[in-house]
């Protein structure tokens, strides 16, 4: 027998417009509590987002930033055909919250409030990984990867299990300066590395260095969240530099003067595009006239599969304005929380107090084992085997879409990375397919999330790079039906 419906106690929901905190932070906050104290049970189905929206007078995309919220956290739940409901919590959830729960609770910061309500975009465990920027992992030689971590740990040598090395272990420092300045162009030392715990600590870090509250920094529109994130949650004003097919927009007269640029010049995410040596030697320049720094985040470049790859900005600046980062987390595998940051010689010993006073330092263990597997060979070697394979599941994934997902989206080749950005044919809520291929089972990142001031276009990053024919079938068979299910309910009754 169905389980009878509880109805929706609209009238509950008040939300405050003149409140610094975001409306749809507002009604996450709202809704989580009211379930958690039993205010709203079991079972009870929500309205539709657009019905929602009305009834609270606010955008559509607040509440889909809400329901989403509470879906990925288990408060609610999305039957197929039937909405979204409240869903049947454990038993001792609503005791833990009434115990521990504090409406007096000393409020957060300014920084606090921005940091927590930034959005995130994750790997969902037990769903198809179409989530770009996620790398082959079962390829890795971990056997390698074992035995030098062996090597290690087998003796307690007083440097890695010290204070010593803040910014980097020497040789992982040196092994990355040999590498970059070797395979991108970059102009640098091994004292000028910093070694970091991955992208998004290097962002940080930079935020924190680099910006202060209400600084106006350039930022790629579309552009990667994590670094929105991370200079919004600094207090940076962002003004987009717009990307499209035909490049970036350096030419638009309305941003203001900028004290921070951020881009992805080698392969533009997620766009894929890059930058010409016409518009990187603009945009130095651009950077001297107003006296800013530019970040170039060179998250993937390893990846291209035709032409030579490009050199790094870093290596044409004559001025020290270009601070260069990159990572090991597509290169070898996302846990391993490795990345770096080099900096103008100028700032290397500020930098180092830096990382002392943040802590965003990875283990000297992991480092010694990654100095090994860089110098002994296994890195390239890797790489090698990585560019073939990604090139050949690239031709794949493009072939399977066109096949598959034809007639609702536009895919092509690219000549590097590991993700493409499918365009839609039609008039296609990214958010509502994203939805219903999580309930196929399958994971991707809408492309309108990327966009911050400007009107979104809609799309889907898809990454191709760490799932095998099967799963990539199993994954386009799951889109497929994604596509059907909101087509279905578009139809005219």
């Amino acid at each position: 027998m169905a389980k009878q419906r509880t109805r929706f106690p609209s009238d509950m929901l008040v939300l405050d417009r003149d409140a610094s905190v975001p409306m749809h932070r507002q009604l996450y906050e709202k809704l989580r509590a009211d379930i958690l104290a039993g205010h709203l049970k079991a079972d009870t189905r929500l309205p539709p987002t657009r019905l929602m929206a009305e009834d609270l007078g606010v955008s559509r995309n607040t509440v889909i930033t809400t329901y989403d919220t509470l879906l990925a956290e288990g408060y609610l739940e999305s039957r197929s055909g039937s909405g979204t409901w409240v869903a049947t919590l454990p038993a001792d959830a609503v005791t833990a919250r009434n115990a521990v729960g504090r409406t007096d609770a000393p409020s957060l910061s300014a920084r606090g409030n921005r940091m927590v309500n930034q959005p995130r975009d994750r790997t969902i465990p037990g769903h198809i990984p179409f989530h770009p920027g996620y790398p082959e992992i079962k390829g890795f030689p971990f056997s390698t990867w074992a035995r030098l971590l062996k090597r290690h740990t087998r003796y307690s040598q007083e440097d890695l299990y010290g204070y010593h090395w803040v910014t980097g272990h020497p040789r992982l420092k040196a092994s990355i300066a040999e590498y970059l300045q070797a395979s991108r162009g970059v102009d640098c030392d091994a004292e000028q590395v910093i070694v970091v715990n991955g992208t998004q600590a290097a962002l940080d870090i930079l935020a924190r260095v680099l910006v202060d509250e209400g600084d106006v920094c350039w930022m790629e529109e579309p552009g990667y969240i994590g670094a929105q994130n991370a200079l919004l949650s600094a207090g940076a004003r962002l003004e987009p530099l717009r990307v499209g097919p035909a490049g970036w927009t350096l030419d638009d007269d309305t941003l203001l003067a900028p004290r921070l640029i951020f881009v992805t010049p080698s392969c533009q995410w997620p766009l894929g595009c890059v930058m010409r040596m016409e518009d990187r030697l603009r945009l130095l320049q651009v950077a001297e006239n107003h006296d800013a720094w530019i970040v170039e985040d060179d998250y993937d470049s390893e990846y291209r599969f035709r032409g030579r790859p490009i050199p790094a900005m870093q290596g044409l600046d004559k001025a020290g304005r270009v601070i260069y980062m990159g990572t090991f987390a597509k290169t070898l595998f996302p846990s391993l929380r490795i990345g770096f940051i080099v900096v103008p010689p100028h700032l290397s010993e500020g930098f180092k107090r830096v990382a002392s006073n943040t802590g965003h330092y990875p283990s000297l263990l992991l480092q010694a084992a990654l100095a090994d597997f860089l110098s002994e060979g296994y890195f390239a070697t890797h790489l090698r085997r990585m560019r073939r394979l990604y090139s050949e599941r690239q031709k794949v994934f493009v072939g399977l879409c066109q096949r598959q997902l034809g007639e609702w989206l536009s895919i092509e080749e690219n000549d590097a990375g590991m993700q493409l950005v499918g365009r839609f044919l039609d008039d296609i809520d990214d958010e509502t397919l994203w939805r219903a291929a999580q309930r196929q089972g399958v994971n991707f990142s809408p492309l309108s999330r990327l966009f911050f001031k400007n009107p979104p276009d809609h799309g889907a990053i898809l990454g191709y790079a760490g799932i095998d024919l099967k799963a990539m079938r199993e994954g386009i068979a799951c889109l497929r039906a994604a596509f059907i299910e909101i087509e279905a309910k578009r139809a005219p009754t």
